[in-house]
């Protein structure tokens, strides 16, 4: 969907300031939210898109005016709240007020460390042949689903180049509304800047987006 998150290209917002020796986390709270997060994320209530587009389809003047961990705590108290694992009222009272949701699995502290080195992967097998290759000159789709995308707005109506095949991964826009993993070929597409904000963009600068073969048409 298009929201507050998707500000590739956009003006008005400033320049990018960042911050010298900017620490992991500014403060306690910020841990406990990641941690909240990643062990919320395993017991198997939602899927890495949902949690993902919980984040991005905030309302707009939240996200831009939210920290990065409160735009995380946010997308969480969505996702508990919307899945009747807590309720208004027991975010107010600040404890359960009825027995909990039994989750299918947990992540208990002593495999943390092994659950993060594992990561998730999302590539997955696939009987379908790529629809393009190295060289093949593309269109980015000029779509606008309601639900959730990974194909950014600046680049969509703009032709690219296929610059590498990764191979068939999860489609978010079929795993964030719950209907399945749909793996589909994920390519990293070259967009000159030129081609994506005009004659005055920089013509030595090209950027590379990953992106699934449903957002593409042939060129």
């Amino acid at each position: 969907m298009n929201g507050g998150q998707d500000l590739g290209g956009m003006m008005g917002f400033g320049p990018v300031e960042p911050e010298a020796d900017e620490p992991v986390f500014h403060g306690d709270w910020e841990k406990r939210v990641l941690a909240f997060t990643v062990a919320m994320g395993a017991t198997g209530f939602w899927n890495l898109d949902q949690s993902r587009h919980a984040r991005e389809s905030l309302p707009p003047a939240d996200y831009l005016s939210f920290t990065y961990y409160e735009i995380w705590l946010a997308g969480l108290i969505r996702l508990l709240e919307d899945r009747e694992i807590v309720t208004e009222a027991e975010l107010q009272a600040g404890r359960s007020l009825a027995p909990p949701k039994p989750p299918k699995r947990t992540l208990s502290a002593d495999t943390v460390s092994a659950a993060l080195l594992e990561g998730g992967p999302v590539d997955r097998p696939t009987d379908r042949k790529p629809a393009f290759a190295v060289g093949d000159t593309i269109v980015a789709r000029n779509m606008h689903p309601f639900a959730h995308t990974r194909l950014p707005r600046y680049v969509r109506g703009r032709p690219g180049i296929v610059h590498a095949v990764h191979g068939a991964h999860v489609f978010p826009d079929s795993n964030a509304k719950g209907l399945g993993e749909d793996p589909h070929w994920l390519y990293s597409i070259a967009f000159s800047a030129t081609d994506l904000w005009g004659p005055e963009a920089d013509p030595t600068l090209t950027v590379h987006v990953d992106l699934w073969e449903p957002y593409l048409d042939p060129a």
